[in-house]
Formats: structure tokens, sequence, C-alpha cells
């Protein structure tokens, strides 16, 4: 039986203390696997310690981590595919029991759930611990698809799962993104726990708990407005809808009463909202016909690459 390329896509941003232990240790882990680092305009030693350390230097200028896992989609020809930070908080020598995973599913993708041995402190900040829990309830709830740990940036894909990802995310929001493809095309996935660490000394998080956290949930939304078209216009349309009965009703009991509409700006208000619930209706019902047509044009697509090499 063939064996697969395998890719590994460590994405960096000023990772020059803790980069070189990554390549070491997932080379360690996979021999086999090519490893590209891909620099994100940093301006310490990144580029020049990964080479060292004999990974493939590539460079993606565009800011954002979103923008460099586009780009190392598009270019990098692979059957299966690593994804994991550069900052060393990952446990490298899980690689092989996920990988494992995947071809024995078959999967296409795999999700590296991050754990902590009992009586250890947490390596989460308590922010981030917590704003995780409540994306994964939040989207599992929506979506009808349970996930653990949506936020993880340890992942392994399969070659049709990574060409079939559109990759419109431009930062930290790529991994919720990930997530929702998994969910809205269905494909065959599992999770795998693994384990996790702080930062070593000397290397500084780039995250921002409340900006990323806002921009992670603007993009839940945004998700559930084009993954979800009639469940979010049915909400919009059923405020609009209640707003009019609201403000209708009384209206309505005042002109039994009297014969009269004395609040006439109210009663056009009360109109309006009505029709702009309806229209937001139709809206979704159009919209979720749309969704249909491209999910089966996206698993057309999903379906033109092979499935993993099977191992088992």
């Amino acid at each position: 039986m063939p064996q697969p390329v395998i890719a590994a896509i460590v994405p960096c941003y000023n990772e020059e203390v803790a980069v070189g232990k990554v390549i070491a240790d997932l080379r360690a882990a996979v021999p086999e696997m090519v490893i590209y680092v891909y620099d994100n305009n940093s301006s310490d030693r990144t580029a020049e310690v990964a080479a060292a350390a004999g990974a493939v230097v590539r460079r993606e200028e565009r800011k954002g981590k979103g923008n460099v896992v586009r780009r190392a989609f598009a270019d990098i020809d692979a059957d299966i595919y690593v994804m994991i930070d550069g900052d060393d908080t990952y446990d490298a020598a899980a690689l092989p029991d996920m990988i494992r995973t995947l071809r024995e599913g078959p999967y296409d993708h795999v999700l590296g759930v991050r754990t902590q041995p009992e009586g250890v402190e947490s390596a989460y900040r308590a922010g981030h611990e917590l704003g995780n829990r409540g994306f994964n309830w939040l989207v599992g709830g929506i979506f009808g698809d349970e996930v653990s740990d949506m936020l993880s940036g340890y992942r392994v894909m399969s070659r049709r799962f990574v060409k079939s990802f559109p990759a419109a995310s431009r930062e930290f929001e790529i991994e919720t993104e990930l997530t929702v493809h998994v969910m809205s095309l269905r494909v065959p996935q599992a999770e795998v726990p693994v384990g996790f660490k702080d930062r070593p000394a000397g290397s500084e998080s780039k995250l921002r708990t409340y900006h990323d956290g806002f921009r992670i949930l603007n993009l839940v939304v945004q998700l559930i407005r084009h993954e979800r078209p009639l469940f979010f216009y049915g909400i919009v349309g059923a405020v609009f809808m209640l707003a009019a009965v609201l403000l209708g009703i009384p209206l309505v009991i005042e002109f039994f009463d009297t014969g009269l509409v004395p609040r006439f700006p109210t009663a056009i208000l009360a109109v309006a909202l009505g029709v702009m619930g309806a229209l937001s209706w139709s809206v979704g019902l159009v919209l979720d016909g749309v969704l249909k047509a491209r999910r089966e044009a996206s698993r057309l697509n999903y379906l033109q690459y092979a499935a993993p090499v099977h191992e088992g």
C-alpha cells in the first residue's frame, strides 16, 4: 500500500523562541513528514531558526493566521495535512495517533482536543477557556453537531477536505470556519485528546481575549447567516413581526372601540415592520434554496478527490 504524503503547516509570527522545538518534536513524531513553516511578517529570527531546524520556510505577507492557512492550503500538495501552531503549546507526540485515526476511519478531519492532567494548573487563560466552551455550545447547538474544542489549532485533515475548504477568514477566526465547514459539509470526523501546555519562557501570546472573541462571535453570526439562512432570517422576521404585533394590537383595539386611528404614524410603523418581517422570511426561503444548490456543488467538488489512504 502506498505511503501517504504528509505535510505539516506551521503558521508563525515572532516565534523565534519556540519554533525550533516545534519542528524537532514534529520530526521526531513523524519522521517522513514535510514541515512547512509560514512566516507571517515576523520581526525576529523565526524564519532563520525554522530553516536551520530543517523546515521548508515560506512567507505570507498578508497579516493573519487565516491568510496563512488559505495560502498554504492552496500551495501545498499532500495526502494528509497537519495544522499546528508554532508556539510549542501542543503535544506533537500525539500526532501519530491523530494520523492513524484519520486513516483508520477513514476520516477527513481529526480535531486535537486540548486536555491537561488532573491537578495541573490550566494553561488556558480563564477568559479563553470560558469563551471556548461558550462557542462550542453555540456552534454545536446551531449546526446540530457536537464539538469539544472548536478553537483548537491542532488538526489533521485529508486532501479532499483541504481542497474543498474555501478559507475566507483572515485571522484567528480560521479555526471557527474550519469547524463550521466540517459541520455544514457533514464530513466524517473524529476527536483525539492532545496535551496542552503554557508557552515557553520568553514567548509572547498574540491572542487578545476580548478583541479576538468579538471577531469570532461576528464570524459565527456571519456563518449562521450564510449556512443557516432560514434560521437566521426566520429569527429576524420573527423580531419584526413581534414588534409589529406589539405596536398594532393597541391600535386595533382602539379602532374597534372608537372607529378611529389617532396614532396614524404608529400604525404606519406597525405595517412597515410587518412587511419587513414577511420580506425577511421570504429572503430566508430563497437563500435556503440557494444554499442547497451551493452545498450540492461543494459536495461534488469534495467527491472529486480520493478518500484518505485507508489503514487497518
